[in-house]
């Protein structure tokens, strides 16, 4: 049998805390607790999860530096918790690579189906799926290269730049069609899911977050053009 999946809740609020862990326990995850960052770091260290739930105010470092830290250095799936419902602090978490958020308050099944989607989306629906053959190595593009089973992008001064499992799927959907221009809908389908929450600006920030990790120039980009009225190209030559 497989391990079943870890989250991590990360709340300073105890009996949050423990609903979620007993409630997520009920669905067959494996859950740790930790009240601020310096106990996330600790319990990561121990083991590794699989995603984060992390409030956004927490005290010492808050939910958004962590969050920072978090996607700097992993690919790690983050659910941002909070209890501000406004659309500024919403867009800030997803442009810091959080890969969805929930208001507090919540039903605990909406949370539980949100997660189940993150971790489907990043484990279960490989690109081995959609057609890749592991054995053809990696995708190469204008001199960077994505490994599509780890995931792995690498630039082409050979340094690894990580990607948040939205920024993974989202650059995929573009590697599918090169040089074809691709609606908003499609690509929120492609980088959130279907039963995914959008907003105005959200795709458009999950695009600039992949072009500073593509080291596009905003003002001139090369690969990810917008097309005015219509969407975004990828205007590479695709090779595997």
């Amino acid at each position: 049998m497989n391990a079943p999946h870890r989250i991590l809740i990360v709340d300073d609020d105890p009996q949050i805390r423990r609903l979620l862990s007993d409630y997520l326990s009920g669905f067959g995850f494996d859950t740790a607790e930790a009240a601020d960052g310096a106990a996330m770091q600790a319990s990561m260290a121990a083991r590794t999860p699989d995603l984060v739930i992390l409030d956004l105010m927490l005290p010492g470092e808050d939910g958004l530096a962590l969050c920072r830290k978090l996607r700097a250095n992993s690919d790690i799936a983050i659910v941002m918790l909070t209890a501000r419902g406004e659309i500024t602090d919403r867009i800030v978490g997803l442009e810091l690579g959080a890969d969805d958020y929930v208001v507090k308050p919540f039903d605990p099944r909406e949370l539980v189906a949100r997660i189940h989607t993150i971790l489907r989306r990043a484990g279960g629906k490989s690109p081995r799926n959609a057609g890749q053959d592991p054995q053809s190595g990696d995708i190469r593009f204008d001199g960077w290269r994505l490994n599509p089973l780890t995931r792995l992008l690498t630039s082409p001064d050979k340094l690894a730049v990580p990607l948040s499992n939205a920024e993974f799927r989202l650059l995929w959907a573009f590697i599918q069609r090169p040089r074809c221009v691709l609606n908003r809908d499609q690509l929120m389908d492609a980088a959130r899911g279907k039963a995914a929450e959008a907003f105005d600006r959200s795709i458009d920030l999950l695009v600039s977050r992949l072009r500073q990790k593509l080291r596009e120039d905003p003002r001139l980009p090369r690969l990810l053009k917008t097309i005015r009225g219509e969407g975004y190209l990828f205007d590479a030559e695709v090779t595997r």
